[in-house]
């Protein structure tokens, strides 16, 4: 770890400066770190969901400049448009996610938010160029109620339901009833935490992802979805379940890599999802609107065990 002086403790080496990797008079044979050309250069990779960037990492007296790979989080705004409405698209909202099935993230937004019921309802979406990304989605059929569902402000990575109208925000406002009788088995939900874990690609590169996927009650990992925010993985996971005609989720496990919040449980409920289990916690409005909504509420999801909180008649514990 350093030079030892006769008799005395051993000596730590002062560790080099971001500076003096960059001085060309240094001597980089005494620098105890690894050193990578062009440092803090942002280089996107051909996932949109990641970036490559150099970093500083310390580990111990060593320190590293190395590549790293980041989750990308950047605004996407939604433009809803439908002849009722006039010439021009009406805003609904600007969400912060990740890069990668945009559509399924705005077909599963359109279909929590009561927009649509069906993906035929969705005549077209097309990326609009400008300073933030776009999705123009135009719609046919009946005219929608879109500006009541008008969200003030930016929707963040944390939290989908910000902006929205607060009579969304009660564990009664979901009058969806999942249905189905299937059950699953305990030694089932026990092995689900592995099976997502080595699912999940772009959380294994970033370490910056949520997930949210869907089982059938044997255990098979059926559709998968990742995102900087949980809402949006949420989104995109029903949205492309919307696309393929696979909804409502009955006798279907969604398995969430947090915590299971309100909004992901209203979203769930929209789904028609029997059972849902969550590697967190689940809030109290969670549990409220799984107890009326007939779901299964499983939290702490682990290889050891879990915690089941509504809805026990759906888990076999043989």
């Amino acid at each position: 770890m350093g030079r030892t002086d006769s008799g005395a403790r051993p000596v730590r080496e002062k560790l080099p400066t971001i500076d003096d990797l960059r001085d060309p008079r240094a001597d980089s044979r005494k620098l105890r770190v690894k050193i990578t050309t062009n440092p803090g250069r942002c280089l996107r990779v051909r996932d949109p969901s990641r970036v490559q960037r150099s970093i500083e990492s310390h580990h111990g007296d060593v320190r590293e400049l190395r590549v790293d790979q980041i989750a990308v989080e950047s605004a996407l705004e939604l433009r809803v448009w439908h002849a009722a409405l006039g010439t021009r698209p009406l805003t609904l909202s600007t969400t912060m996610r990740t890069p990668g099935h945009d559509q399924d993230l705005a077909l599963g937004f359109l279909y929590a938010e009561g927009v649509i019921d069906t993906a035929v309802r969705v005549r077209s979406m097309r990326i609009c160029e400008g300073p933030v990304d776009a999705l123009r989605i135009e719609l046919e059929g009946p005219a929608p109620a879109l500006r009541a569902l008008q969200r003030r402000g930016t929707l963040t990575s944390a939290c989908g339901a910000c902006g929205a109208n607060p009579q969304a925000l009660r564990a009664d406002a979901v009058n969806a009833q999942a249905g189905g009788t299937g059950r699953v088995s305990a030694t089932t939900l026990r092995a689900l935490p592995a099976r997502l874990r080595a699912a999940q690609t772009s959380f294994a590169a970033t370490g910056g992802m949520h997930a949210a996927a869907l089982f059938d009650l044997a255990g098979d990992l059926l559709a998968l979805r990742e995102d900087v925010g949980r809402h949006n993985a949420l989104d995109k996971l029903v949205g492309h379940a919307l696309r393929q005609s696979a909804l409502p989720w009955t006798d279907r496990l969604l398995l969430l890599s947090g915590r299971a919040s309100f909004e992901l449980l209203q979203k769930a409920a929209c789904a028609g999802a029997s059972i849902v289990a969550a590697v967190g916690a689940p809030s109290s409005l969670a549990m409220e609107l799984a107890q009326r909504a007939g779901i299964a509420l499983i939290g702490f999801l682990s290889e050891r065990g879990f915690n089941v909180y509504t809805g026990a008649a759906r888990i076999d514990h043989r």
